[in-house]
């Protein structure tokens, strides 16, 4: 295979990509032409809400070729969208290498260690050599994980203050519920940690196989559900790891979700969104920030 590379403006990015995509590109991403020099620009955004500046000044495009396709005919369909086709010094080709690409990918993740009590191990990972044993032994938790094509490596400062909070929260037996799963890692942990009966929720149905295939992985039981199939009732612990606009909206059907007396932990939140993440939940129950890492936060409240 391989790719068509090209620069553009701001103005061409989005019309460019979808005539293309629309020529035969089998996919197209687009990065910033000034990417790790002192003129990159971060572009920020997340759902419900769109980022400021929709590409940046100055783009790159890439464009993956299928076997026997004609760049040039690519080239043409550019033209007069947003401007002339790209001249003969603006683009070029490379061939993209044969490789297995999921071994490759799996080889970026190897076991993380969350802490003391918590380790992450991939599931492909062979090696033991220096782990603790799978599950929880002697006060230490070893999750074995596979995302699939869910979200959720256990990697993201997020998961990790969540992950610890849960450690230093939970006593043993509370039912959890672990709303946008992902993975399923945090219900699994809570599991692991002594919670007893744990539900998992996510709107992604990938999600939802992936945390019931990695809860049996583990050898424990994980409810694992799209939101419309949550049976009704209460849950001792809430936790959710997903962002803060979604968790605005969500605030009074995650509020009622945790019992009388019980605890609700929010994470996916910038130290710059806590506040107004909070003012949402005041109405219910009182939030604060528990702990702060590399700009996130996790946040938590009691339910009187």
């Amino acid at each position: 295979m391989r790719e068509l590379v090209l620069n553009c403006v701001e103005s061409q990015a989005e019309a460019w990509s979808d005539a293309l995509l629309e020529a035969g590109a089998l996919s197209v991403s687009v990065e910033d032409a000034d990417g790790d020099t002192e003129h990159e620009q971060a572009l920020f955004g997340e759902p419900g809400t769109e980022p400021e500046v929709q590409a940046w000044r100055r783009n790159r495009l890439v464009a993956l070729l299928a076997d026997g396709d004609d760049p040039a005919h690519l080239l043409a369909s550019l033209d007069g969208l947003a401007g002339p086709a790209p001249g003969q010094d603006d683009w070029f080709l490379r061939d993209v290498p044969d490789a297995d690409w999921v071994r490759l990918t799996q080889s970026q993740f190897g076991p993380i260690v969350v802490s003391e009590r918590i380790w992450i191990v991939p599931s492909w990972h062979r090696d033991d050599a220096g782990l603790p044993p799978a599950g929880a032994r002697d006060g230490i938790v070893r999750i074995e994980l596979d995302p699939g094509l869910a979200f959720g490596t256990g990697s993201h400062p997020t998961t990790h203050l969540c992950l610890e909070w849960l450690a230093a929260h939970l006593q043993g037996g509370e039912t959890v519920l672990d709303y946008g799963c992902g993975s399923g890692i945090l219900a699994i942990a809570a599991r692991l940690l002594g919670a007893g009966p744990t539900q998992g929720v996510d709107i992604d149905e990938q999600a939802v196989l992936a945390t019931a295939r990695n809860a049996a992985a583990n050898g424990v039981d994980v409810q694992a559900c799209l939101p419309d199939d949550l049976p009704a009732g209460t849950s001792r612990v809430v936790v959710a790891n997903i962002l803060s606009n979604p968790l605005k909206i969500l605030a009074p059907m995650l509020a009622a979700r945790v019992a009388p007396g019980g605890w609700l932990a929010l994470s996916g939140v910038l130290e710059r969104q806590a506040d107004e993440v909070c003012q949402a939940y005041a109405p219910y129950l009182p939030l604060r920030v528990w702990e702060a890492r590399d700009g996130w936060v996790c946040l938590t409240g009691r339910k009187a």
